[in-house]
């Protein structure tokens, strides 16, 4: 068979969201609203990290990471999802749905990544801080970012190497926007592999991003009990409680998604608005969290906003 076979065509279509009648341009203006308020979000914080020497450390140099793939991960679906409910037709070329897939994937596993890095560097922050300075150099830094990016990318690849070997023979993609499980559907050969494949993956990375989590936490917990200044527990808090609300929520609708390709009686509708949720939760939240709750970078945006207002 041919890459395109008889059911196949240069187009894929995508599924749509159930609209009542006369939603969709509401839908449409808070959808946009969401997605510019995100990127203004997104690029302010970027912008207060790069342009000011006070926030130039390891920490705000890992968190730089997080803003670029927010903006990967809600540039490359909201648009396009945004862009069919008004169309009431979601069609795409074939190899924009692979590209935007692949991004997608590239954006959950470095949210994975991304915050285990940050527990890491709260570990060596909060359980050894005479040593900080030393053991987060420059290079350990770089190295780290490298790493997240780098183990990200090697994964995500691999995956969708697989599918270059598979015959395509239906175009229509059960789902508001392109991912692995909704591709592999779109096959007429055995997916087994690639699906064996992904399932490894996305225990790679669970299992990669939760150990690390796991001992940084516990660690900065155990320090938090036996010192009895109040200021490091403070510290320890403010700094993990917002990180670990935002991976649980996000882990719970990231596995209910996965999972639910795999049984049938799951509600599309549900499974099409959790999916969508995967990709608001951290570009929505991570801006407010650690611009707002990290006060440097709050101090920093404050300082700046009354230099504009009073100048």
């Amino acid at each position: 068979m041919s890459n395109e076979s008889a059911g196949a065509t240069a187009y894929v279509s995508l599924d749509t969201f159930v609209i009542p009648l006369g939603g969709k341009y509401p839908i449409f203006f808070v959808g946009i609203f969401v997605y510019l308020f995100c990127v203004l979000c997104n690029v302010t914080l970027l912008a207060a990290i790069v342009l000011h020497r006070n926030l130039h450390k390891p920490v705000y140099f890992i968190l730089l990471s997080l803003p670029l793939n927010d903006l990967m991960g809600i540039t490359a679906m909201l648009p396009k999802v945004l862009s069919g409910i008004v169309a009431e037709s979601n069609r795409m070329p074939y190899p924009l749905c692979v590209l935007q897939a692949f991004l997608l994937h590239l954006y959950g596993g470095g949210i994975l990544f991304i915050l285990a890095a940050m527990a890491f560097d709260r570990y060596v922050a909060i359980c050894m801080p005479l040593r900080y300075g030393a053991v987060m150099t420059p290079r350990v830094v770089g190295g780290v970012v490298a790493l997240v990016w780098t183990l990200d990318l090697v994964l995500i690849t691999a995956l969708f190497s697989l599918q270059t070997g598979l015959s395509r023979c239906r175009s229509d993609v059960a789902n508001v926007f392109c991912d692995n499980p909704s591709l592999l559907k779109l096959m007429c050969g055995d997916t087994s592999v690639n699906n064996i494949v992904g399932l490894v993956n996305t225990a790679v990375m669970q299992a990669v991003s939760v150990s690390v989590q796991a001992f940084s936490y516990v660690k900065i917990l155990i320090t938090c009990v036996a010192t009895r200044r109040t200021e490091p527990k403070k510290k320890a808090v403010n700094t993990c409680v917002a990180q670990l609300v935002i991976l649980i929520i996000f882990e719970i609708v990231g596995t209910f998604t996965i999972l639910s390709h795999r049984f049938q009686n799951v509600s599309g509708d549900l499974q099409k608005a959790m999916g969508v949720l995967i990709f608001l939760i951290s570009p929505l939240l991570n801006p407010l969290v650690y611009g707002l709750y990290t006060s440097e970078i709050r101090n920093t945006m404050l300082r700046v906003l009354k230099k504009r207002v009073f100048v």
